[in-house]
């Protein structure tokens, strides 16, 4: 009677267009945004900015063939040149720290987490505690509504210095000057850069 073999469980069919970004990052040298999956695939991380990113290839799809690569949504953090680095390190890490708190707050609980009855906290794993707590800190210190506001639309969710400038009625220069002032109190709230007297 012949052997039955067990057969390796098949990975999932990658969401459409995915694999195509991917194969983009790679050729042009961006793969910083990728992360291997369980079936040692090339995927992007989902949940964050990057992954959210868009890149086209003009002549064919390839850039071997002369193509050129643009990117549809440019990250406002880069795409705003008037901006320090201690500006852009400290918006890359606010977001960092709430993409951090919004994934592992999403993932569930391991075995050994769920069965120890001893925990005060009720069982929430430290990690997730950890990067909530970081980016809540993050918030709080930066203190007025409109700046807070202004921060979490352009370092969260993407948006452009244009777009809200239109929604509020304010001159472009108003918006960035908000921004820079809440990028610069994180800045100092993650000790890139001290506190400025007066």
């Amino acid at each position: 009677m012949p052997r039955k073999t067990a057969k390796k469980p098949q990975p999932p069919k990658l969401p459409k267009g995915e694999a195509e970004q991917v194969r983009i990052r790679r050729e042009v040298g961006h793969d910083f945004a990728l992360k291997e999956d369980a079936f040692g695939r090339q995927r992007l991380a989902a949940g964050t900015a990057e992954a959210n990113r868009l890149y086209d290839i003009s002549n064919g799809g390839y850039t071997s063939t002369g193509g050129i690569v643009r990117l549809r949504n440019v990250d406002p953090l880069v795409g705003i040149t008037s901006l320090s680095r201690q500006q852009r390190e400290a918006g890359q890490r606010f977001r960092d720290d709430f993409e951090r708190a919004s994934r592992e707050g999403l993932q569930p609980q391991s075995w050994s987490e769920r069965v120890d009855g001893s925990r005060v906290n009720g069982g929430v794993p430290d990690r997730v505690l950890t990067a909530g707590r970081a980016h809540a800190h993050a918030a709080a210190a930066l203190a007025h509504w409109e700046v807070a506001d202004v921060v979490r639309k352009v370092c969260l969710e993407g948006k452009s210095v244009k777009a809200l400038a239109e929604r509020a009625g304010e001159g472009r220069d108003v918006v960035v000057k908000l921004l820079k002032v809440g990028l610069d109190l994180l800045a100092v709230h993650y000790g890139m850069m001290g506190r400025r007297a007066g």
